[in-house]
């Protein structure tokens, strides 16, 4: 079948997701919520495509199945339910674990279970499931904005589908045999460029449509553990329990760094700029999750790091970019910053550094990046943070 959305040569994931929402507004394929965009679509005849689970036979033969809590796929955890199985949703926000356990009550209606199926359900009728359970999921339900026949497949950006999936296989509940579903509506399908798949992405094995099945036959890898040098200090503070995934890894000897953790190394060379005890303020410093637009009084070691950072200049942002999608946009491309100042008034934004061959990187890796029709406009800023009085918002561009 012809995509029924065309996208050109040099497209973003951002462009992509755009593009699908506004063609499912645009021709009323929606039910609520509404607007679609910065959500997973909740599109007409998400009921059809959900029962077309029940032809799966990896789904009749599992008595485990993990589904994620978007409104499209509630027909998939109804016929969960029905189907007498264990179901899994993530925890909301991943706050404070990985999963609940839907526990519906002795000898629920069909009524009942309905009402289990939705986020009201999420609230009245589950119950934590704790790290050290027992639980192997052979089925993962996915919601999606965006995929491809080949399985890859595009969220609405904030990655807990890909995390998710990452913290179960650390945890041991997925294997390289677990099945991936992911329901849409067929206009979603769309040709997602190869360049645009990370190695951290998580493909999708059935595409379910309100008109077909399709296997995708992908073969590249699913996540098999959290790869921590991806992972930044504000995503730590964001997921909490990856503080306690991370402890169980480093206490089987594996490396569990941070993307913006500094090596011991780096540290000593910090500690020996700056005046006595600078080591320990550095260590606190780093534990800190950066804040969008963050202001704050600098101690003297905090100065003598920040005297190598380079800052990048972000311009030509769209106006309806929100921080946090822009957030998300740079963990897509690798280039989360020690902090980010976002001007979004200005249509700019400024990204923090620790040198500047990793700044020149970045800006590389951005350049010619266009989100909605606008290219952004990327490089190194003239100035730098760590020369300014410490209000992110005077930095000016030369």
């Amino acid at each position: 079948m012809e995509p029924a959305i065309k996208l050109s040569a040099g497209v973003s994931k951002w462009d992509i997701r755009q593009k699908v929402w506004d063609y499912i507004e645009d021709h009323n394929l929606a039910d609520f919520p509404r607007p679609v965009h910065h959500r997973i679509p909740n599109f007409k005849a998400s009921h059809q495509a959900c029962h077309f689970i029940k032809e799966l036979d990896v789904f009749n033969r599992t008595s485990e199945v993990k589904v994620d809590p978007d409104k499209p796929l509630e027909g998939v955890r109804l016929a969960t339910l029905e189907a007498r199985k264990m179901l899994l949703v993530p925890t909301p926000r991943l706050r404070s674990g990985l999963f609940n356990k839907i526990i519906p009550p002795p000898g629920a209606s069909k009524e009942i279970l309905r009402i289990c199926s939705t986020s009201q359900g999420v609230k009245e009728y589950s119950v934590p499931v704790g790290l050290d359970a027992k639980v192997r999921v052979d089925l993962v339900v996915v919601g999606s904005v965006a995929v491809s026949e080949k399985g890859w497949r595009i969220g609405k950006g904030e990655g807990f589908a890909d995390m998710e999936y990452a913290m179960m296989a650390t945890m041991g509940a997925v294997s390289e045999n677990t099945v991936v579903v992911t329901i849409v509506h067929d206009c979603q399908v769309v040709d997602i460029p190869d360049e645009l798949v990370a190695d951290h992405d998580l493909p999708v094995d059935y595409i379910l449509t309100p008109t077909r099945i399709i296997k995708t036959g992908c073969e590249q890898a699913k996540p098999q553990g959290i790869i921590w040098s991806k992972i930044t200090w504000e995503l730590m503070q964001r997921i909490p329990i990856l503080k306690s995934l991370q402890y169980r890894e480093k206490q089987a000897g594996k490396d569990v760094r941070l993307k913006d953790e500094r090596t011991s190394e780096d540290k000593k060379k910090a500690a020996l700029k700056g005046p006595a005890g600078a080591e320990l303020s550095l260590l606190k410093s780093e534990s800190r999750s950066p804040r969008v637009g963050q202001r704050g009084w600098q101690s003297k070691a905090e100065a003598c790091v920040d005297s190598a950072v380079t800052t990048v200049y972000v311009g030509n942002i769209p106006q309806s970019m929100r921080a946090s999608e822009f957030k998300s946009m740079l963990r897509e491309c690798d280039a989360s910053p020690l902090r980010l100042s976002w001007q979004g008034a200005q249509h700019r934004a400024f990204l923090d550094y620790k040198d500047e061959s990793t700044a020149q990187g970045v800006v590389s890796s951005l350049q010619s990046l266009s989100i909605s029709g606008n290219t952004l406009l990327v490089e190194l800023s003239k100035s730098r943070r760590s020369k300014r009085s410490g209000n992110p918002h005077s930095q000016k561009q030369d």
